[in-house]
């Protein structure tokens, strides 16, 4: 589905073959789920399968009462409704929506195994499940290739594939960079390299390595023959080689799921209750030192600054090859944004924000309206849409894909100023009066939702307020000041709070240095305060700033930079 979307016209033959091809591959993962779930119930819990009604209701309370099962039936239910709409669907948007839900059903999967029991364990979650995806694109686009090569037209040939090795490509990266972290954890150190699970790390790392050379050395040679007779024997011996080399990879990913990881990375025996609650004992005292130099590594969000620096400074130099200009203020405000949620994330924050109330409340303050107000400065879409050659053969590139986000009925709703600062309050106080904030630090997946939920929602409502063509009013001054007011008062009522938030977590970690948990919970609502009104009033200001300025439509420049950001 994701090379239909990117590399085909919808309402043609190849896109329709193409979804076709999802639709059976959905129903054989629904048919491999059920499969495994029920041969994983018989590893689990050694039983004869008999027609007997007592088997039957073990197999029912393994699939519904335990973590396992309940991540196996659901993975199931997720490939059968897939089955259905991949079916159902031909046009763009539910597609797109249809290849955001196949990517979630592959999360319960790459949830499961060894990876929750190790330390760094949300790193090692995380990393399998962007593992697990990137694989997945990358294998699916090179079985719609040989599917599609019968229906598609010499004239084609060309283009899918250099649409298809460009996905490739960054899912090689994706792959490799997530595969380096889970196989880190794994080992826990180079003398690992020498056991089973080691050895299966190497086998797969070689596999991944070959599998890079050929697409380095073979297929732009490949692509360029696409149109020629001559160019099918090239054709196949690649796909042949790299569907067997894939399948050495997948076999060894396999295998390593039921390896045991080399005794040295395996969390220490629960001596605390820190070790109880978040599988590692509590960390140094917060020093200068340490603010600068503790790393924990989140593979999501080391991906996503990653390439959003690259794909930015990309635009940046193919806009000066052109000979248009690029102001190196919105290029450093990028930047500067990437570095600070790479800080929040993979930084001292993401070390602490288990042990203190007050790192763990500046990280998302910081990422619902800092770290947006850098992006949103930064001109991310007009960038892109200037930047990006345009499609001319009616499928949708990363311009057209954009040029259609921000063009949406949706867009419009959540750039509008009101919409997306009720958003942002709502989204505040539910975070620190419900149990947002608890699945947030007992789950690993809860707290990239928050991470993602935050970052997503500032961003655009910092859009709503920098857009160009809108005239600023009293409404959506108030609309500012309601959002600032909103943050003062979150962060006043934790600080004038008598007792603890999430006693049984922040006041049972046995922390011996640095402030009370009640005084560190104090500190986190200044926090809140600080570092959600500064910014809040910075953007306030940028906006009268330019109440009184009209600027005439500049044709697409004009209507982009409305929704910039």
């Amino acid at each position: 589905m994701v090379l239909a979307l990117f590399a085909l016209r919808s309402g043609t033959r190849p896109f329709d073959v193409a979804l076709d091809t999802a639709s059976i591959g959905a129903a054989v993962f629904t048919v491999g789920s059920a499969a495994t779930a029920f041969f994983t119930f018989l590893n689990v819990i050694p039983a004869v399968p008999t027609p007997a009604p007592a088997f039957g209701q073990q197999l029912g309370r393994f699939l519904v009462e335990t973590e396992l099962g309940r991540a196996w039936l659901i993975t199931t239910i997720c490939g059968a409704i897939l089955t259905v709409l991949t079916f159902a669907v031909r046009a763009w948007a539910p597609t797109l929506l249809v290849t955001v839900l196949a990517m979630a059903a592959l999360v319960p999967m790459a949830t499961q195994g060894h990876a929750g029991e190790e330390a760094s364990h949300e790193a090692a979650v995380m990393s399998l499940i962007i593992h697990t995806i990137a694989a997945a694109v990358w294998l699916g686009g090179l079985v719609l290739l040989v599917v599609l090569r019968p229906v598609l037209e010499r004239a084609a040939s060309q283009p899918t594939l250099l649409r298809y090795s460009s996905i490739a490509l960054w899912a090689f990266v994706v792959v490799a960079v997530s595969g380096t972290v889970r196989a880190s954890i794994g080992l826990g150190g180079w003398d690992a390299l020498w056991s089973p699970y080691g050895a299966l790390v190497l086998v797969k790392a070689g596999t991944l390595v070959v599998l890079g050379v050929f697409g380095a050395r073979y297929r732009r040679h490949l692509i360029e023959r696409a149109g020629q007779p001559s160019g099918s024997r090239r054709f196949w011996g690649l796909i042949v080689l790299e569907f067997a080399f894939m399948g050495i990879a997948s076999g060894a990913a396999a295998a390593l799921a039921r390896t045991p990881t080399p005794g040295g990375n395996e969390p220490p025996v629960a001596q605390s209750a820190a070790q109880v609650l978040t599988g590692n004992v509590v960390p140094p005292e917060l020093t200068a030192s340490v603010w600068l130099t503790s790393t924990s590594i989140d593979p999501l969000w080391v991906l996503v600054a990653g390439f959003g620096v690259f794909f930015y400074l990309a635009g940046v130099r193919r806009l000066r090859l052109r000979g248009d200009s690029w102001s190196p203020h919105r290029t450093v405000l990028w930047c500067s944004g990437s570095l600070a949620l790479l800080w929040v994330t993979s930084g001292p924050i993401s070390v602490y924000r288990e042990y203190l109330y007050s790192l763990n409340a500046l990280g998302l303050t910081v990422l619902a309206v800092a770290i947006p107000l850098l992006f949103v400065l930064g001109a991310p879409v007009t960038l892109a849409v200037h930047a990006i050659t345009p499609r001319q053969d009616g499928s949708r590139g990363g311009r057209e894909w954009i040029l259609w986000l921000v063009q949406s009925p949706a867009a419009r709703i959540l750039t509008n100023g009101y919409v997306m600062s009720a958003i942002l309050i709502v989204s505040l106080w539910t975070t620190y009066y419900t149990g947002v904030f608890r699945w947030a630090l007992t789950d690993p997946l809860g707290y990239e939702w928050l991470v993602a939920h935050f970052l997503v929602a500032g961003c655009l409502f910092v859009a709503a307020f920098v857009r160009t063509a809108v005239v600023p009013t009293y409404r959506r001054v108030f609309a500012l000041v309601a959002v600032i007011a909103s943050f003062s008062l979150v962060g006043i009522s934790i600080i004038t709070s008598p007792g603890l938030f999430m006693a049984d977590w922040f006041g049972a970690m046995g922390r011996q240095w640095g402030p009370s948990s009640l005084a560190d919970q104090a500190t986190g609502g200044i926090l809140i305060s600080v570092f959600g009104v500064v910014p809040v009033a910075i953007l306030a200001g940028i906006f009268l700033l330019h109440r009184d300025e009209e600027r005439p439509p500049r044709g697409l420049a004009a209507s982009t930079t409305s929704s910039a950001g």
